[in-house]
């Protein structure tokens, strides 16, 4: 169970090297228990992370879960409810980010990142919501990316569930504001300093250096903002753009 000092868990599902991460992170150091989450073939990564959070002060937990998993998903809320104490926030952060031109794009694929995007956030929202809700509290996050509002060439199955999720996660504020719980959906519409970003853009350095690019603890930092604001509106959409990219 959490210490006197704790906050209360948080729980990252998709807790990847960056946005993830940092996420938790953020949260952890801020005096939530927090458990993050991959699939169990990725358990010894995610270990490092909590290993490296663990170093700085924080107490977090690494758990190998299949997030499409319904049975999975209910077991781990379950399990972090009656062994480590009561969810305050919950951050789904899985992404799905692929390209497929659309004839190349099968029906399995559309389908697997139809369940990592946007079915396995219905899940983790709805289990969220169970435990929340009696309590009239907690906070409720969905990290969404710029096919949430606007197709592209060769994202078909991507947009797709990203906006599914987002419109998931519209439906939900709308429902579960009104009892204590706050939903947000957070649009992060920008290139993201990471692993990914550094092995495919060439001049990631300078764009830094001009603001033109999303840093990942800027965006952890505004996810614990967002839980520690007095709230007033049912829904809340947040749009994270590099400036230069504003429109």
């Amino acid at each position: 169970m959490p210490d006197k000092e704790s906050k209360g868990v948080c729980l990252v599902i998709g807790a990847g090297d960056g946005v993830g991460s940092a996420i938790a992170r953020a949260f952890a150091l801020d005096g939530f228990e927090t458990v993050i989450t991959r699939r169990a073939r990725n358990l010894d990564q995610l270990e490092v992370t909590a290993q490296e959070i663990r170093a700085r002060g924080g107490v977090v937990h690494a758990k190998g879960v299949d997030a499409r998993s319904e049975e999975e998903t209910i077991a781990l809320f379950a399990e972090i409810e009656r062994d480590i104490g009561p969810i305050e926030v919950v951050v789904f952060n899985i992404g799905a980010n692929v390209r497929f031109g659309i004839e190349e794009t099968t029906a399995r694929v559309f389908h697997k990142v139809w369940e990592m995007a946007c079915f396995a956030g219905f899940l983790a929202g709805r289990e969220a919501a169970k435990v929340m809700v009696p309590r009239g509290r907690g906070s409720i996050f969905f990290t969404g990316a710029t096919a949430s509002i606007r197709g592209r060439e060769g994202f078909a199955a991507f947009a797709a569930a990203k906006a599914g999720l987002r419109i998931t996660a519209q439906s939900m504020a709308r429902e579960l504001g009104p009892k204590g719980v706050h939903v947000a959906h957070i649009i992060c519409d920008g290139s993201i300093d990471g692993v990914f970003s550094r092995q495919n853009i060439p001049d990631l350095e300078q764009r830094l250096a001009e603001d033109r690019v999303l840093k990942t603890d800027d965006i952890a930092e505004t996810y614990l903002a967002l839980h520690h604001q007095k709230r007033s509106a049912w829904t809340h959409e947040l749009d994270l753009r590099p400036w230069s990219e504003s429109f």
